[in-house]
């Protein structure tokens, strides 16, 4: 019996998974809620002012932009929300930066994302790049801090734990220092003040198999190391921990550095950025004018993404190094 059968040949992927873009987003999301809890319980309604402000923002802008030049609307894909909670979670908490949200969200939507071709195709992390155009542009604002409300002071700011070890000086308190960095009881952004609610998100990310741990891995690992080396205070220890609780750079090593389309996808080349962006970090807080490193660190080993995947992609079956550059001359 003769049957008719074609061969249909289509480009990759060839394996497909039900899990799309809003999904993982989702996922996303989630995790960054105990973030943001503690960052209301710890300094009120402002987290959620800033929040709010920023995610409709960065939405607002991609629908308008899509529209305005007729592509197809992403704004649902909740890439344009993740992208909204991470600027707002690199902002002071304060309610009345309500206005650096939106020029953020326009800089990040728009310039960072959207002029490069949309999700998947922009150079840099979105969120961090709006971040750093805001600290460059607005300096004070960004760098003014409140108080935690359950901290015993009187005054209207106060100095981040980073911005003490960024003077040489290891936060006074001892273990009780360390226990106000992993419940969020000190001054600083949004998202960076409880360390124990972003890596219950981390938990969450690696569970839902959003993320691997090679490169937050990596991250942490390379400022642990290099922080507890070249240590700055008389106990080395203390001083390694400070570095590693304190500031941004639990959040970035995440969320920020794990961002797909701006990160190695090769095993090895996920390592190398880890250890590079770690390596990056300790040097801008020890050498640098600004005492966190995380956002530059990560936005310059974003340009070298393409260059590590490219000196890192497995060799392909059956293809020695001689018919590589054979080929390359042809």
């Amino acid at each position: 019996m003769n049957e008719e059968r074609k061969l249909i040949v289509s480009s990759s992927p060839h394996i497909r998974t039900p899990r799309g873009t809003q999904q993982i987003m989702l996922d996303v999301i989630i995790a960054l809620l105990p973030a943001l809890v503690m960052s209301v319980v710890m300094f009120g309604i402002g987290p959620l002012v800033i929040t709010a402000v920023s995610v409709i923002s960065c939405v607002v802008f991609e629908f308008a932009y899509r529209k305005l030049l007729k592509k197809p609307d992403s704004s649902m894909d909740l890439s344009a929300v993740v992208t909204g909670m991470l600027l707002a979670f690199c902002m002071p908490p304060s309610a009345s930066n309500w206005w650096l949200a939106i020029i953020g969200a326009f800089f990040a939507i728009v310039l960072v994302k959207q002029l490069f071709g949309g999700i998947g195709k922009n150079i840099w992390n979105p969120a961090l790049a709006g971040r750093a155009f805001l600290l460059i542009s607005y300096a004070v604002r960004m760098t003014t801090w409140a108080p935690a409300r359950f901290q015993h002071i009187d005054a209207a700011t106060s100095a981040t734990p980073l911005a003490s070890l960024h003077a040489g000086q290891l936060v006074p308190g001892g273990m009780n220092a360390l226990w106000d960095m992993l419940v969020g009881n000190i001054g600083g952004c949004i998202g960076e003040v409880s360390a124990l609610a972003l890596i219950l998100g981390g938990a969450w990310l690696v569970y839902r198999k959003v993320i691997s741990l090679r490169i937050p891995v990596f991250y942490v690992g390379t400022v642990a190391v290099l922080t507890l080396i070249f240590s700055r205070g008389n106990n080395h220890i203390m001083w390694m921990l400070q570095n590693v609780l304190s500031g941004g750079l639990l959040l970035g090593a995440i969320f920020m550095a794990t961002d797909y389309c701006t990160s190695p996808v090769t095993p090895k080349g996920q390592m190398i950025f880890g250890v590079g962006c770690g390596l990056l970090t300790v040097l801008i807080r020890y050498f640098g004018g600004y005492p966190e490193g995380v956002s530059f660190a990560i936005l310059i080993m974003n340009c070298c993404t393409w260059l590590i995947d490219q000196h890192t992609a497995p060799r392909r079956f059956g293809v020695v190094k001689a018919q590589k550059k054979e080929g390359a001359k042809e």
